[in-house]
C-alpha cells in the first residue's frame, strides 16, 4: 500500500502497490500490518458497500460521536465520486479544513479519514458504487453530520446536486451547536 498525506493531519490518500503481469495485477487495499507500521488505526469493524443511481446524489458529512467514533477507508469500485473530509477536531492545526479527492474505477485511490473527520462525498457519474471499511461499528446515537454547503467550512463542489436526503440538507450550522 502506497500512504500520501494530505493537507489534513493524520488523513492520507492511499493506493494499491500494483503487482503485475500479462493477467493483470494484484494490490493491498486494506492490511493491519501496513497500518499498523505507519501509526494509522488498523482495527476493522465493518466492510460496507453504497451504491447510487443518479450523478450528482450527495451522502454525507456524515461522522460517529465518541465513545463510537470511527476511522474509514473509502474506495469507488464502480463509476466516480468526489469525496470531501472535514477535520472537527478543535486540537488540531487542520481544524474545520477540508479536503476532496476524486476516487473512481480507474484510479483506485482510497482516502483514509481519521476519528474526528466528517466525511461525504457527490457521485460524478451515474451508478456508482463505493466500498469502504470502519473502525467501529454503526451506531445510530452517536451518527451525526455537518450540512455540505455550511458556510464554516466553504466547501467547493464539482458538480450540480440532483438527488440529497433531507436529513443531509437539513442539517444546523456547525457554529451554532455545541462542540461535537
Amino acid at each position: 500500500m502506497i500512504f500520501n498525506e494530505t493537507a489534513l493531519l493524520g488523513a492520507y490518500i492511499i493506493e494499491p502497490e500494483r503487482l503485475e503481469d500479462h493477467r493483470g495485477f494484484f494490490g493491498r487495499i486494506w492490511c493491519n500490518n501496513e497500518l499498523k507500521q505507519k501509526g494509522l488505526q488498523h482495527k476493522l469493524a465493518q466492510s460496507n458497500v453504497g451504491f447510487s443511481y443518479r450523478k450528482g446524489t450527495m451522502r454525507g458529512l456524515h461522522f460517529q460521536k465518541a465513545p463510537h467514533a470511527e476511522v474509514k477507508i473509502v474506495r469507488c469500485t464502480r463509476g466516480a465520486i468526489f469525496d470531501v473530509i472535514v477535520d472537527l477536531r478543535p486540537e488540531s492545526p487542520s481544524y474545520k479544513r477540508w479536503f476532496g479527492v476524486q476516487l473512481n474505477e480507474e484510479n483506485r485511490k482510497m482516502i483514509y479519514v481519521p476519528e474526528g473527520f466528517a466525511q461525504g462525498y457527490i457521485t460524478l457519474a451515474e451508478n456508482t458504487e463505493i466500498y469502504y471499511h470502519t473502525s467501529e461499528f454503526y451506531n445510530p446515537s452517536s451518527a451525526i453530520g455537518i450540512r455540505y454547503n455550511d458556510p464554516e467550512f466553504g466547501i467547493v463542489w464539482p458538480t450540480e446536486i440532483t438527488v440529497i436526503s433531507e436529513q443531509d440538507r437539513e442539517w444546523p450550522d456547525y457554529q451554532s451547536r455545541s462542540r461535537v
